[in-house]
């Protein structure tokens, strides 16, 4: 089942489908290794829900939820 990222709860894992935004934003997300195939985990987030924190490559990065509106997932189940 395929998701925007900003829906994940936490320590639910999946695999980045597609990434649709452009300019300096995608290049941002595509910077911090989130790219169509890499495999994420949700490892928590603030108290108000934003921003959200993952897992990619080994590397735990800091998302905005606008940022991960951008991101599809297909989650595990």
């Amino acid at each position: 089942m395929e998701i925007s990222m900003r829906s994940m709860k936490k320590d639910q894992k999946g695999r980045i489908t597609s990434v649709q935004c452009e300019g300096e934003l995608r290049q941002r997300i595509n910077d911090m290794g989130l790219t169509p195939g890499a495999e994420i985990k949700i490892v928590g987030r603030a108290p108000l829900k934003d921003p959200v924190a993952l897992k990619v490559r080994g590397f735990t990065v800091s998302l905005r939820n606008n940022e991960a509106d951008h991101i599809t997932v297909e989650v595990e189940d």
